[in-house]
């Protein structure tokens, strides 16, 4: 996910390819709330230009997975057309956040320093790899220091003050 999403929507996936003869898509998930989706969601936004799309139906297929039937989109060919395409919603049609909880695009931007002090770069972007996330860090006149969004890296996340404090082991800067 990157810097480029609009700031009222959320990406919520990809559109991986059709799903049968009748017009339903297999979405490539980032979300982890699919029964909330389901229960919730009426349209969502296909593409770079954002056409709305009115949500039939949404269910889980498997892990990481979800069918999608939408409205005017009836056939494979129609599924074809659409592969590739990232999937947004607006952000008031997500589950509310509960204390604590951010989005993952919250952390974009954020300035990153050692808890020693030591400042090491700005979060440019979030790697999603299954198992937990990693904070892709540029660092000037350095490469980029990969940082994985687990308690024993990070000591602080403080989104008011628009900053990340880690404790680094040897070797991962």
């Amino acid at each position: 996910m990157t810097a480029e999403s609009p700031d009222d929507l959320l990406l919520i996936g990809i559109i991986a390819g059709p799903f049968g003869i009748k017009g339903q898509a297999k979405l490539k998930s980032f979300t982890d709330q699919p029964d909330y989706l389901r229960r919730h969601l009426r349209e969502i936004l296909v593409g770079k230009k954002l056409t709305p799309y009115a949500l039939i139906k949404l269910h889980e297929h498997k892990p990481g997975v979800l069918l999608l039937t939408l409205r005017g989109v009836d056939t494979r060919e129609a599924v074809d057309e659409l592969r590739g395409a990232e999937v947004f919603i607006r952000q008031s049609d997500a589950r509310p956040l509960a204390e604590g909880e951010y989005y993952l695009y919250d952390l974009i931007g954020l300035r990153v320093s050692t808890v020693e002090g030591q400042e090491i770069g700005t979060v440019r972007e979030i790697i999603e790899t299954g198992v937990h996330e990693v904070l892709v860090v540029t660092r000037e006149g350095q490469s980029d220091a990969l940082i994985p969004v687990v308690r024993d890296f990070i000591a602080e996340l403080d989104l008011p003050g628009r900053r990340v404090v880690v404790r680094p082991i040897e070797g991962l800067l």
